[in-house]
């Protein structure tokens, strides 16, 4: 999701700089846009690196049956690997 948040400003910065061509006195919207298209670029490069680092586990299921008893025995280990 932040990765189209980001690119969806990138979107919207670059058409208040390119797209329009509006004069208002109390605000420059042109630096509005370039701050959006910034705050962009942040967004989306904050995604990658947090969709880079997510963790994936996995789950591993050992059954033995006990020689001595005859009991069947089950053993779940969960780990997380290292990236």
């Amino acid at each position: 999701m932040s990765i189209g948040l980001g690119i969806a400003l990138i979107a919207i910065g670059a058409i208040l700089v390119y797209a329009l061509d509006i004069t208002v006195d109390w605000i420059d919207i042109d630096m509005v846009g370039y701050i959006l298209m910034g705050a962009g670029v942040v967004v989306v490069l904050l995604g990658i690196v947090l969709l880079a680092r997510r963790r994936r586990s996995v789950a591993t299921t050992h059954t033995q049956v006990d020689p001595a008893s005859g009991e069947r025995i089950t053993r779940s280990e969960q780990s997380t690997p290292e990236i």
